[in-house]
């Protein structure tokens, strides 16, 4: 097997993504702890690692066990420095606290699904692979995608394609998918794609089935759920002047993410009528930028699936203020 300069496997590498913006950003003191929440293919970790000074120390977490195997020789190198954890980044706050760790300077989260992932034909994940319907990011938890497809009543699965996948014509899928599994089981992934396709057609170069295997995704794994309680807890992990990245891949998880962020800024709460403003709200975070960091035009061609990041970065300040 080949491998990359940086050590990393030829068939599992993928290029990460907005990686020099990140670590750039996220790291501003070589000797602190910092912690990779999803540390997916190890890219970003290896980056954060190598900005490290012997006194730092990086701390990855993933809950696919697959994702942790083949990490773990480049890991082993520098196992006085780098600690990897099964675990679920929505947890982070008890898996630091069994590592005996409460205050850290930087939290990188890279969300969505990995590019192993995603090549992968029998994890699920994607409809240009024919694959078993499973879609899990930890294999040995919870209902696959099949189970939700199949099981699930009419309504929750409009539900679900509705809210997660935004889909225009989700009653017409949920539908047609309900019909479908009457008359057999859906369980691979090309299955399901031609299900939506024949269900909807084709009226442009994007596959219908895209915010559908999105929407699955988003609920086998509750996303959206777990993301909402690592932004809760975050902000006690983070010393002051510690740094959070997080890069979203879809306008769900980024309005999330910005709109947390946003509520924990400075900002005044007095009444409109006020004449002047007298809460002095005094705000946990700085934002570093308005607006989310994107892939320049370079990267998005060497990485197509670089398109849709955005990343966005905040500092915890001190309580008075900027």
């Amino acid at each position: 097997m080949t491998a990359k300069a940086n050590g990393a496997p030829e068939d599992f590498y993928h290029e990460p993504v907005l990686l020099a913006e990140t670590v750039d950003l996220l790291v501003t003191e070589p000797d602190a702890i910092y912690v990779d929440a999803t540390l997916g293919g190890g890219g970003h970790s290896r980056e954060i690692l190598g900005r490290l000074g012997p006194r730092g120390r990086l701390i990855s977490i993933d809950r696919d066990p697959e994702a942790l195997a083949r990490n773990r020789q480049w890991a082993s190198e520098h196992s006085d420095r780098v600690t990897l954890v099964r675990g679920d980044f929505c947890n982070i706050a008890s898996l630091l606290g069994e590592l005996g760790v409460s205050s850290v300077c930087g939290i990188l989260a890279d969300l969505g699904v990995s590019s192993r992932q995603l090549d992968k034909a029998e994890r699920g994940f994607s409809f240009m692979r024919e694959g078993p319907l499973d879609m899990r990011m930890d294999p040995d938890s919870g209902p696959s995608a099949a189970d939700l497809v199949n099981g699930m009543q009419e309504a929750e699965l409009l539900r679900i394609i509705r809210a997660y996948g935004e889909h225009p014509q989700a009653r017409k899928i949920a539908q047609g998918i309900v019909e479908s599994r009457q008359i057999a089981p859906i369980t691979t992934t090309g299955q399901l794609a031609d299900l939506v396709e024949r269900t909807i057609g084709r009226r442009s170069g994007k596959h219908p089935a895209t915010l559908v295997f999105q929407a699955l995704r988003i609920a086998v794994n509750r996303e959206l759920e777990a993301l909402e309680k690592f932004m809760a807890d975050f902000f006690d992990l983070l010393q002051p002047g510690g740094r959070i990245a997080v890069i979203a891949y879809h306008s769900l998880e980024d309005r999330l993410v910005k709109r947390t962020l946003r509520d924990m800024e400075p900002h005044c709460i007095c009444p409109a009528q006020a004449p002047r403003c007298t809460c002095s709200k005094p705000g946990v975070m700085k934002s570093l930028q308005r607006k989310a960091y994107r892939p320049g035009p370079e990267e998005v061609a060497r990485n197509p699936r670089a398109r849709s990041a955005r990343l966005r970065v905040a500092e915890r300040i001190d309580q008075g203020g900027f």
